[in-house]
């Protein structure tokens, strides 16, 4: 089974107005492992860019001055999603200024060529009702790292969201090529390797300590000597008092 995770980047929201991509990021699934296969593109929109959405992004128009327009790179798009399922969080959003862009080239919408499309957004509301499904939310509900992201942008939201997915469909954690393999390392938009955070590891305070003891007395009174967590602490098998 093939799979593409997709993210864009854009001007603003709504490609009906104007509005276009200037960013586009897929990571290829096989059988729900990363192959190390990737399309990740920089765009120039040809228009101006919405204050908004450049406060979330943070992608400049000078900086996409001399990067290609997206009938440039189309044939490489169409070409490396062909096939596949895509799997995109709100997919809608970004089908929306997809489709809005292969319409300016009189090609046909991106659905036609995929084998489905899975919303990771609307998975999430069916298994968490009520509950903040944004990316940040998700990557914070599975325990996944997502430190670097500061700014949206589309490589690293897809690496996210590919280990989102995974998690979300209880599939495997690791997202190695191979089961023997070294991990993939995870890389910015320049290319360079993230360096993740240090786990801290937060002690049990005084009182934290203490209640806790108080807890394990108290079952052990309960249960007349057999409480195994103060037994293992004293080296002892339950319900034998030295």
């Amino acid at each position: 089974m093939r799979q593409i995770v997709l993210d864009t980047e854009t001007t603003g929201l709504d490609p009906n107005r104007g509005h276009r991509i200037i960013e586009i990021a897929c990571l290829e699934m096989v059988n729900r492992r990363l192959t190390g296969r990737h399309l990740h593109k920089y765009l120039n929109p040809e228009r101006e860019i919405d204050f908004g959405a450049q406060q979330v992004h943070g992608i400049t128009l000078d900086f996409l001055a001399d990067k290609p327009k997206f009938a440039d790179i189309a044939d490489e798009f169409l070409e490396f999603i062909n096939g596949a399922e895509l799997v995109i969080h709100n997919a809608p959003f970004d089908l929306g200024f997809l489709n809005a862009e292969l319409r300016r080239l009189d090609r046909v919408p991106v659905e036609t060529l995929c084998n489905g499309v899975t919303d990771t957004l609307k998975l999430a509301k069916e298994m968490h009702p009520g509950k903040r499904n944004s990316l940040d939310a998700l990557c914070e509900r599975y325990e996944i790292d997502n430190s670097s992201r500061t700014l949206h942008g589309a490589l690293l939201d897809t690496e996210l969201l590919a280990e989102v997915f995974l998690a979300m469909t209880r599939g495997q954690n690791s997202l190695m090529i191979e089961p023997d393999a070294a991990p993939r390392p995870q890389l910015d938009a320049n290319g360079q390797i993230r360096q993740r955070k240090p786990l801290l590891v937060r002690r049990a305070d005084t009182d934290e300590v203490a209640e806790h003891e108080r807890i394990l007395a108290a079952i052990d009174k309960e249960s007349k000597g057999a409480c195994v967590w103060l037994a293992a602490d004293a080296g002892q098998p339950p319900g034998n008092k030295a």
